[in-house]
């Protein structure tokens, strides 16, 4: 898993939500669509290709934290410049951790 700067990367433009995807992360988890897009503004963001399930299209595993530190755990892929979000939830017990040390790590990095 590899920090990362989304829009340097990627160049994104925005966010594609439609009726397919923009109620179904608070329906099953209670994740917002402004908290989904919250933690591709906040950094550290941790973002790692999701190989298992990027048959039809590239999908990205992300770990990330909400501009209330919530941390949530975002399944996404690029069209056209857009992330579309697939999935959000909490993240679970061990990617705390991996989030944790990832965060320390910078921090040690940087001097903080």
């Amino acid at each position: 898993m590899k920090l990362l700067n989304l829009f340097n990367t990627y160049n994104f433009e925005g966010f594609d939500w439609d009726r397919g995807n923009i109620n179904k992360n608070w329906i099953s988890h209670k994740v917002s669509t402004n908290e989904c897009e919250e933690i591709f503004f906040n950094q550290p963001l941790l973002v790692t290709d999701d190989q298992q399930h990027s048959i039809i299209e590239k999908r990205y595993y992300s770990l990330g934290h909400t501009n209330k530190n919530r941390l949530l755990t975002i399944v996404f892929t690029i069209r056209k410049n857009m992330v579309r979000i697939i999935s959000a939830r909490d993240m679970s017990i061990k990617e705390r951790e991996v989030y944790k040390n990832a965060v320390e790590k910078i921090k040690k990095d940087s001097g903080i």
